[in-house]
């Protein structure tokens, strides 16, 4: 999800077993191993009827705006998508970002709200990405938006917590400890500068990446965390302070 910057932990333990976040990664691998065993047109059908088609969305979305309450199955994909992934690698960045990331937000904000919170954003992620595509006729699919808005949250609740990060530069590898401000700040504005760019450009039959989901999702995240700062009444996980790590 950040090109040339691996995330492999952070230095931020949670106080609680995150049984939310271990849920949602089996969920999300589950439902993978299941389109494997679709395969081919089974597998496209799958995409169709439970990813995000826009164009089909859109239609929808009028429809229910006007009473059309027939349309509301439509809608069901607004959530099932973020369940679905279009292959390894996909599953497997995404997975490692709700694993290393989710477990404090989590934490933070009690198990049933923040199932109720990363389904919301994900739900805000596949609308974001709808509005800035409407006339793509391609499914869009993936935790990425929800887990755009566990990253959002986390910059709030966590902004000094410490990221090993495994960087590359060519062959070149080394690792750096680099706080969760810069971190996740340089994602999203990774993310903001190529959603700018994908603006207006032809994407209803050639796909890529969905970088207005993660923008959305980030966006509820980041409104998401100032809540829970708010009602938790600021309380702070042992290292959120700590500009450095003892080792």
């Amino acid at each position: 999800m950040l090109s040339g910057m691996l995330p492999l932990r952070d230095d931020n333990p949670s106080s609680s077993t995150p049984y939310v976040t271990y849920f949602l990664i089996a969920a999300n691998v589950m439902v993978f191993v299941y389109e494997l065993m679709l395969g081919g047109r089974g597998l496209q059908g799958f995409l169709l009827d439970y990813g995000v088609v826009p164009q089909l969305m859109s239609q929808d979305l009028v429809a229910v705006e006007h009473g059309d309450m027939h349309h509301l199955a439509g809608l069901v994909p607004l959530f099932t998508n973020i369940f679905m992934h279009g292959g390894w690698l996909h599953l497997g960045g995404n997975m490692l970002f709700l694993y290393i990331f989710g477990d404090n937000v989590e934490d933070r904000m009690g198990h049933v709200p923040y199932l109720a919170f990363y389904l919301l954003a994900g739900i805000a992620a596949s609308l974001t990405h709808v509005w800035s595509n409407p006339a793509s006729s391609l499914p869009s699919l993936g935790a990425s938006g929800a887990i755009g808005g566990v990253l959002g949250a986390y910059i709030v609740l966590f902004p000094k917590a410490r990221i090993m990060t495994l960087a590359t530069l060519g062959f070149f590898m080394t690792t750096l400890e680099i706080p969760a401000i810069f971190f996740l700040g340089i994602w999203f504005v990774m993310q903001s500068i190529q959603g700018l760019a994908s603006l207006g450009a032809h994407t209803a039959q050639t796909g890529g990446t969905a970088y207005w989901a993660h923008i959305g999702g980030f966006a509820v995240g980041f409104l998401g965390g100032f809540i829970a700062k708010q009602v938790t009444g600021g309380g702070r996980s042992p290292h959120a302070d700590r500009w450095y790590s003892n080792r």
